[in-house]
């Protein structure tokens, strides 16, 4: 195994600081890694390739989250066209509004300050 000098997490941040969803790519197993990691889950390769993602996706569970202090907002399983599956939520619509099987387009989240980016997500308009 070949030393890693710069970790998944950070590689994946840059990607997200240029706008872009990026995702790791298992040439051993064929398939997509996500969360980014060193090691391949599935052969236990070291062997993983960076990819950008297309930023389309369907909606596989969601949940309402109601806090005690504010708004409701949703909870969403995003599946990505790539083959990953990612914790997200959907945004420019009611959180009861999100349903299973709907399709949604990822969208930049840049909440200021120290924090940094991360990918949220929008309906995609019919026929788009």
């Amino acid at each position: 195994m070949e030393r890693v000098d710069t970790s998944p997490l950070t590689i994946y941040q840059q990607y997200l600081d240029r706008g872009e969803l990026a995702y790791q790519w298992s040439p051993t197993a064929g398939r997509a890694v996500f969360y980014p990691r060193v090691i391949c889950p599935f052969t236990g390769s070291d062997r993983l390739e960076w990819r950008v993602s297309a930023g389309l996706g369907t909606v596989y569970a969601t949940t309402v989250t109601h806090p005690r202090d504010g708004a409701p907002y949703n909870v969403a399983m995003i599946d990505m066209d790539e083959g990953f599956r990612l914790m997200s939520r959907v945004e420019d619509v009611a959180p009861e509004a999100v349903k299973i099987g709907m399709r949604v387009k990822f969208r930049l989240h840049r909440p200021g300050g120290d924090e940094p980016p991360y990918p949220v997500f929008t309906p995609l308009e019919e026929g788009a």
